[in-house]
């Protein structure tokens, strides 16, 4: 590999790009400060370095001097690695790291996950001797860097930039600095740069610093009215006259109080300008719809594929400035995005794929403000995300995430415009994506938005609300937040069967969904009952085949298998396989849950090498098709773990576990279900490999785990309450032993009765371990 090595695409510097001296000192300065967090030297490849934070409004240059500094280091060599991430959402700061990681080859990156592969470039930063600067463009949610910042080490140093100012940002050694608008010199300087490097110093008179002061020496505002003065060859002062015509125009489509920072207000000016005259341009008319849609979309990028859509080019032929007339073709799409990239207006690069239109948030802002019909552009750019949606987004592909990425940034601008009569059907295919990519955290919070906004603008007995309200329940669920989802889920069965009917498959499904969550609670009796209800319901209303019903008998089994009915649990699952591999593939996410079901079954039954076999298997498939870090890739980790224990492969079972849970406790959290029974099968194994002391600890653990998740007088939890009396008995701990059976003991009995097989089994054990000591 040759260094330095460039991760991800630097902006273009800006033409007559002003370097912007006072700020580029204030930054030299805070390095020079040292204190471990700053460069000391800008030439030292091994002094002290931290993470500088540039602040200001929106159009100030911040992105063009991070794009400096990183082109700086490139060419002087004071970094092997730069690394250029568009970190306006959590999704794009994981997928910038990961990219990296593939790039210069970082041990354990194998392009497989994602986050994983994120995860090991910050432990590789942590650690190498190479030199390297990460920059962070535009971060606009703090809660997104939580463990996601580089570290501070000597090797390197990272820059960010917001228009935020959150303390957050500046802790923990991060030091900001503000950027402001161009100073009047910068700006003439700017102006002047930028004509005469087109050949155009002619335009230039003795009205150029007025003009640069009307536009408030705002860079952004600079840009457009030198794009403008270019392609039109209008001279400062003729430009300047009709940017006062301009201002006087604008203050009738919107008021000074809709720009708080005093900063919207001349790019709207220049906005407006430069769309007058590309709506001139053939193809005419299409200009200022075009930016409409573009202003609704995720700033930093949508896939150029929309501008193909039908949706796009019919918007466009309803909304030319001309009228209505013909239809409006792809390719004509295609060169209004053009047409706005000359003019300043966008970026269109096509080679960044899914992100190949950009567009500045105060060109966005403005362009909003002055849109006739928000509605109909929301409706139609929806439309259009909507018609790029693979048929299946089981991967969690560059598109899939700019298309969920674009979809909560339209949500959020449209507000209640996409809930007119009904709910876009966008929404939804989001949340389930959420869902299904296994990122909970993310799927709770749009769901928790999306099940009050359904509520409110559709009232609470509507189908569309009862779906968001089931998918809320199913986030949590995930999220291993069993008792907010059975809430919701109980409510949502007798909403569901008054409102729809007991056969609707809304009412089933939602019936099913409940027994699911009470066997996530170890209430096994509860979801049984629900569920031998339920399949035979499914398989008469819907067929056996249908994913309603397959997903009814997938459940049926797992809860035989927890009541210790593991023939009857096989017979469905065997069956299952066989169904999901005919009707949906060996790579199905289905199926392959259908796998681990039935493996975990076979474990059971002791069927321990059939069990190996397809285990192993599931592992490589599940980190191929999902990920490393899905949801499903750690719970086939942990089945093939419980398998070789239990094949007396105690060394792999705790070279897995050890791994599963650091994975667990950092992907789903410290008190996930999940969670928890791998800390339980991680404390089983040490059992077996005669570690008694990190067994201890570890049972110890998950006995507050089980008390706080099911509860004192539950049987799983008066199990693992046994498992830990075991482990203190094989230490010779026998007094801690004997006290916490015979605890057990009048728990079995209070709960289940004296004669009852499990109460006479331990009792048999208390009654050995108290003749023995």
């Amino acid at each position: 590999m040759t260094w330095p090595v460039l991760a991800g695409r630097l902006p273009a510097l800006a033409s007559a790009f002003q370097p912007r001296h006072g700020v580029r000192e204030q930054v030299l300065a805070a390095r020079g400060h040292g204190a471990g967090v700053v460069l000391t030297q800008h030439t030292e490849r091994r002094d002290s370095r931290g993470t500088r934070v540039l602040a200001g409004s929106g159009g100030v240059g911040k992105s063009q001097l991070a794009a400096w500094f990183a082109g700086q280091a490139l060419q002087e060599r004071t970094a092997d690695l730069v690394v250029w991430v568009n970190a306006t959402s959590l999704d794009q700061i994981i997928t910038g790291y990961a990219r990296a990681a593939m790039k210069v080859g970082v041990p354990g990156a194998d392009g497989a996950d994602t986050a994983a592969d994120a995860v090991a470039l910050l432990e590789w930063l942590h650690t190498t001797e190479r030199s390297w600067l990460v920059v962070l463009d535009d971060i606009i949610d703090p809660a997104d860097m939580a463990g996601w910042w580089p570290p501070h080490r000597r090797a390197g140093w990272t820059l960010a930039t917001t228009r935020l100012q959150d303390a957050t940002l500046i802790s923990s050694g991060r030091q900001q600095i503000d950027v402001d608008v161009y100073t009047p010199a910068e700006a003439l300087t700017y102006l002047t740069d930028r004509l005469t490097g087109a050949r155009h110093g002619h335009l230039l008179d003795d009205q150029a610093a007025d003009l640069a002061t009307a536009v408030g020496h705002l860079p952004l505002a600079l840009s457009h009215v030198a794009a403008y003065m270019i392609y039109q060859q209008e001279g400062c002062a003729a430009y300047l006259a009709r940017y006062i015509t301009g201002n006087e125009r604008l203050c009738e489509l919107m008021p000074a109080g809709a720009d708080p920072d005093a900063y919207g207000r001349p790019v709207a000016v220049t906005l407006l300008l430069a769309l007058d005259v590309a709506d001139t341009m053939e193809p005419a008319g299409l200009a200022r719809a075009a930016l409409a849609v573009a202003a609704v979309c995720d700033p930093a990028g949508h896939p150029d594929t929309l501008w193909a859509t039908t949706p796009v080019t019919d918007y466009l032929a309803a909304h030319r400035a001309d009228g209505p007339s013909t239809p409006v073709t792809a390719g004509q799409a295609r060169k209004t995005l053009r047409l706005l990239h000359r003019y300043g207006l966008l970026t269109h690069t096509p080679a960044d794929g899914a992100r190949a239109v950009r567009i500045h948030a105060l060109t966005a802002r403005a362009t909003r403000e002055t849109t006739d019909n928000p509605a109909a552009v929301a409706h139609a750019t929806a439309d259009a995300l909507l018609a790029l949606w693979p048929n299946s987004d089981n991967a969690n592909t560059d598109l899939i995430a700019a298309l969920r990425e674009n979809t909560i940034i339209l949500a959020d601008i449209a507000g209640d415009l996409l809930w007119q009569s009904d709910v876009h059907p966008l929404l939804y295919r989001t949340g389930v994506s959420l869902f299904h990519a296994g990122v909970h955290t993310s799927a709770v919070t749009y769901w928790q938005r999306l099940a009050a906004q359904a509520d409110r603008m559709l009232g609470k007995e509507n189908p569309n609300t009862l779906t968001a309200r089931a998918n809320l329940a199913a986030s949590y669920w995930q999220a291993g937040r069993t008792g907010e989802a059975i809430a919701i889920e109980e409510q949502l069965v007798a909403d569901s069967e008054r409102l729809l009917g007991k056969e609707n498959p809304n009412s089933l499904t939602a019936r099913a969904n409940l027994a699911a969550s009470y066997w996530q609670a170890g209430r096994t009796d509860e979801a049984i009952a629900i569920y031998e209800q339920v399949v035979p319901a499914c398989e008469q209303v819907l067929g056996k085949e249908h994913p309603i019903t397959t997903g009814a008998r997938s459940g049926l089994a797992t809860t035989y298998r927890q009541a210790g009915r593991t023939g009857e649990a096989i017979a469905i699952e065997e069956q299952l396989v066989a169904d999901s591999e005919r009707l949906l593939g060996k790579e199905h996410p289905n199926t392959l849950a259908a796998r681990r079901g039935l493996a975990t079954s076979y474990q059971h039954a002791r069927r321990t090498g059939e069990a190996i076999a397809i285990e192993e298997q599931l592992v490589a498939d599940s980190e191929r098709l999902l990920g490393k870090e899905h949801p499903n890739t750690l719970e086939a980790r942990r089945g093939l773990a419980t398998s070789y224990r239990r094949a007396g492969r105690t060394g792999e079972a705790i070279a897995i576990e050890e791994q599963l849970v650091a994975d667990s406790e950092r992907l789903l959290g410290k008190e996930h279900p999940n969670t928890v029974a791998a800390r339980r099968g991680l404390a089983t194994s040490y059992q077996h490999a005669r570690r008694p002391g990190e067994a201890i600890a570890l049972q110890e653990q998950v006995v507050v785990d089980f008390t706080r998740l099911f509860g004192e007088n539950d049987f799983q939890t008066q199990a693992v309450q046994a498992d830990l009396a075991v482990l203190h008995w094989q230490a010779g701990q026998t007094a801690d032993a004997i006290t916490l059976l015979e605890k057990v003991v009048v728990d079995r009995v209070r709960l289940l009765g004296d004669e009852h097989p499990d109460t006479v089994a331990v009792a048999g054990v208390l009654r050995r371990w108290r003749a023995e000591s």
